[in-house]
């Protein structure tokens, strides 16, 4: 057992241990209950979930999260609209979130496979100092798609 101090009681049967919390107006906790014998501490319960908690929620604050960011493009994308879609993208990879581009097929479009290939190898040379690739090109369905990564995390 443990006291309210850090100092190692000892080992007491657990009525005794109980009794002497109640006395101080403490709880009895176990800490490590695989220990043989297992650990106990006289504790306030109530300020030792506060404390948890308060831990808990700056851990979490500490924490960043990566969101998935997509752009869109089509195999007879125009080069303004090229442009402004890779200045959004690299926007998006300077605030720290990844970025899916996808060229979108419809249609007859199927058959020009090579122009949206080429679309995005253009698009990652385009991006490739602030960015690199996380998956290479995919096809699935009716879409061609990658995902860039940032080159090194968000400064705060």
């Amino acid at each position: 057992m443990i006291d309210t101090d850090g100092q190692q009681i000892g080992i007491i049967p657990t009525s005794k241990a109980l009794q002497i919390a109640d006395e101080k107006g403490l709880d009895l906790v176990e800490i490590a209950p695989q220990a043989k014998p297992p650990v106990c501490k006289i504790i306030d319960f109530g300020k030792f979930q506060y404390e948890q908690q308060k831990r808990d929620k700056l851990q979490k604050k500490k924490q960043h999260v990566t969101i998935l960011k997509e752009i869109r493009l089509h195999p007879n994308t125009d080069t303004h609209d090229f442009d402004f879609k890779a200045r959004h993208a690299e926007n998006f990879i300077n605030d720290g979130n990844k970025v899916k581009v996808s060229v979108i097929f419809k249609g007859r479009e199927l058959a020009y496979k090579d122009h949206g290939k080429e679309l995005l190898i253009k698009f990652v040379e385009r991006l490739k100092n602030v960015a690199k690739v996380e998956n290479e090109i995919k096809f699935e369905g009716r879409t061609m798609h990658t995902i860039l990564t940032p080159l090194k995390a968000k400064k705060k």
